[in-house]
């Protein structure tokens, strides 16, 4: 591997990391030498699929169930990590996220603070209090999940689509402020990619063609896709990177 893309000596936490994009981000980092923390509301911290992943690779894992939803829990959890003698995060993968799908004139409030705090609140509380070590040392990495839905509208998912455009600007916001201490700030958009948040899309003969039908790469994406992305953002060899909402979409957004 080439050496700035080799992340051996460092610790990355991606949140959201039971499944889906979050797994196969844990996965690729650990294969490129980071030891992994994980967070996710359902994790299992001793036993689950990433860490077995993991450790497979050689890797150290740890493992906390951390709901999301309730923003004081985000931030003990994150104070925790920072206090902790033992722990140093060098790379913080934001991914955890939630959706709900109703159309706007009926979606409830409850919903859409639900999908703020989760997507979008928790993840700036999280950040700011991890950043904080990362800046003192000089130096870290912090990627953003963001979405097509941080340049598109969408349908039916209003909450989801103001929460992932309120990802594009916080890192661009944080970019601003933190680049020039060493501490770069990047995210990525997935295409659709094949998940549990895109089942009811998939399940929809109609929809799933018209879909398929403007993605030049002509397939639904992978987790495993976004592996790249994470791995060079989380590397040396992006030191000059940094406010950028990087989409991985099999072509989508070129259509």
């Amino acid at each position: 591997m080439n050496s700035s893309f080799d992340l051996s000596g460092r610790t990355a936490l991606v949140t959201g990391a039971r499944r889906g994009i979050g797994l196969a981000m844990a996965e690729a980092l650990a294969a490129a030498g980071a030891d992994i923390i994980a967070a996710s509301a359902h994790l299992e911290p001793d036993s689950s699929e990433v860490s077995e992943r993991v450790r497979a690779l050689g890797r150290r894992f740890t493992g906390h169930r951390v709901d999301f939803a309730d923003r004081a829990a985000v931030i003990d959890f994150a104070e925790t990590l920072v206090t902790d003698e033992a722990t140093r995060i060098d790379i913080l993968v934001n991914n955890a996220g939630t959706i709900r799908r109703t159309p706007a004139a009926e979606h409830s409030l409850q919903d859409w603070d639900e999908v703020l705090t989760v997507d979008l609140s928790s993840q700036f509380a999280l950040t700011q209090i991890l950043a904080r070590p990362m800046l003192a040392r000089g130096h870290g990495r912090i990627v953003f999940t963001a979405s097509l839905l941080s340049f598109q509208g969408g349908i039916n998912i209003p909450g989801y689509t103001a929460a992932k455009s309120g990802i594009a600007g916080l890192t661009r916001a944080l970019a601003n402020e933190w680049t020039g201490q060493g501490v770069t700030v990047n995210a990525i958009a997935p295409g659709y990619i094949a998940t549990d948040n895109t089942q009811p899309l998939r399940a929809d003969p109609e929809r799933s063609r018209t879909i398929l039908d403007r993605i030049p790469a002509g397939r639904w994406g992978d987790p495993a896709d976004l592996g790249g992305a994470t791995v060079f953002l989380a590397s040396d060899a992006a030191a000059y990177v940094s406010g950028t909402i990087l989409p991985v979409d099999g072509g989508w957004l070129g259509r």
